[in-house]
């Protein structure tokens, strides 16, 4: 088994798991699990500030299929916990591509999972939340 092929797991606060293949640095990772629905900007999203120490779910199906370059980034380098996608190109096709999207996660040390039904786990963040419950 490679290690694209890996088996991951999301364990999500309130017991419910998704299990698929690990992408990216073979690691654990804990954070707030977010959703995007960007159907392209996978790189920004990655590299954007504002999602510093969340797990970001991609809902458009495929992720990985334009690969990584240094013109798209927002920052320099990614600064998110995690990074969740249905469907993974493993090889990019992009003649701007510089790296693929696994080899940039695992550079980094980002956590991906693949493989996953994405549509059921934004069906229960938008009715469960985060899983965070606020205290007085």
């Amino acid at each position: 088994m490679t290690p694209s092929q890996d088996a991951a797991v999301l364990a999500l606060a309130d017991g419910a798991v998704f299990r698929g293949r690990s992408i990216g640095a073979a690691a654990t990772a804990v954070g707030e699990v977010v959703f995007n629905t960007a159907m392209t900007g996978y790189q920004e999203i990655l590299t954007d500030p504002s999602y510093r120490g969340q797990i970001v779910t991609m809902t458009y199906t495929e992720m990985g299929n334009y690969g990584v370059n240094r013109e798209d980034v927002e920052s320099g380098k990614p600064h998110l916990a995690g990074f969740i996608v249905k469907e993974f190109a493993e090889r990019p096709s992009n003649f701007r591509s510089e790296e693929s999207l696994d080899g940039y996660l695992k550079r980094h040390g980002v956590v991906g999972l693949a493989g996953i039904d994405t549509r059921a786990l934004v069906r229960r963040l938008r009715s469960r939340g985060a899983g965070f419950q606020q205290r007085d």
